[in-house]
């Protein structure tokens, strides 16, 4: 999987300059122009709201399914959540604190791998739960001191700062609260070449189908209907140009309900960087483009006909692609 690094060469003491000045900008925007408003991401629960950039929110998404795809609970995500909130901004930095890098800020003197590797964000991530799966009884304790028992930092209560965020973030990204993030999307990626992979998709589905399918496992009995051949579907359905897929979270149950909504709201957080279109989920769908700052709306396909289960998408996660 390929995640980007767009904050690279900027240093640990620099962090929080680019964070305020980003948004800055996006105040100011706000302000002066309400015409033009930037790529964001929101997540609401509870009355409270969290705005990250597009690369904020890929990172948390990232951090989020990890520990859904491990098993972990949600409070595992909250924890790294605003562990890598206090260490990174939720940016994946080159540089930091000596040989400090990555989400997490880990240090590869102090064994936690190469420099390449606390870089990677699914590597670090990997890291930092494979350290807080080793402190026992994590899950019961205050975030901060969970957070400290893993990185041993300097600032022991400064996760606390960043605990609430965390909570909001968590909840929505494991799919506790359903349609709560969502992201505003305006940009169009450039056409692809049509050839279909040996899946019958498109290559920008297959890397969705591929990257889905790493991150969250095999849902239960079910799979991915890939597009091309696919029947069943209605008529102009992206499945037939190859550029659907399918995840099937199988039986309706509340607890595929939650594992669902994981997978729907992590591909909007991911929709820039994967060339997402659509994705539609529990009779609710979300569209990049114009239409992404109206985040989760109710979705009404243009027929009512054949089984209602699949045409409300209660069982699996329908995820379309640009051509």
């Amino acid at each position: 999987m390929r995640f980007r690094t767009g904050a690279a060469l900027v240093a640990l003491a620099g962090v929080g300059v680019a964070a305020a000045v980003g948004y800055g900008v996006h105040d100011l925007l706000g302000d002066v122009s309400p015409l033009f408003q930037p790529d964001e991401c929101t997540a609401t629960v509870s009355g409270r709201t969290v705005t990250l950039t597009p690369e904020q929110a890929e990172n948390a998404a990232l951090i989020t399914a990890v520990s859904v795809g491990r098993g972990m609970p949600a409070r595992a995500a909250t924890i790294a959540l605003a562990t890598a909130y206090q260490e990174s901004k939720l940016y994946n930095l080159e540089t930091g604190d000596r040989d400090s890098a990555g989400l997490f800020q880990q240090r590869p003197s102090q064994g936690w791998g190469t420099r390449a590797q606390v870089t990677d964000p699914y590597y670090a991530t990997n890291a930092f739960y494979d350290a807080l799966e080793k402190v026992d009884g994590y899950e019961g304790m205050r975030v901060t001191v969970a957070a400290q028992e893993v990185q041993r930092s300097g600032f022991p209560e400064a996760y606390a700062d960043h605990e609430a965020d965390a909570r909001v973030l968590a909840s929505a990204l494991t799919g506790n609260s359903p349609h709560a993030f969502s992201c505003r999307i305006d940009r169009t990626p450039a056409p692809e070449r049509d050839k279909l992979t040996a899946a019958g998709l498109t290559h920008r589905a297959d890397v969705v189908r591929r990257e889905v399918g790493d991150l969250f496992g095999s849902p239960p009995m079910g799979g991915f209907a890939p597009g091309g051949v696919t029947t069943g579907h209605m008529e102009g359905s992206a499945h037939y140009d190859g550029r659907a897929v399918d995840v099937f979270v199988r039986p309706v149950s509340p607890e595929n309900k939650v594992r669902g909504w994981a997978i729907a709201q992590y591909l909007v957080a991911m929709a820039d960087r994967l060339g997402v279109e659509h994705v539609i989920f529990d009779d609710r769908i979300w569209t990049s483009g114009d239409r992404s700052g109206d985040g989760w709306r109710d979705y009404d396909p243009p027929e009512r006909a054949g089984s209602r289960l699949i045409l409300e998408h209660r069982d699996h996660v329908h995820v379309d692609v640009f051509d």
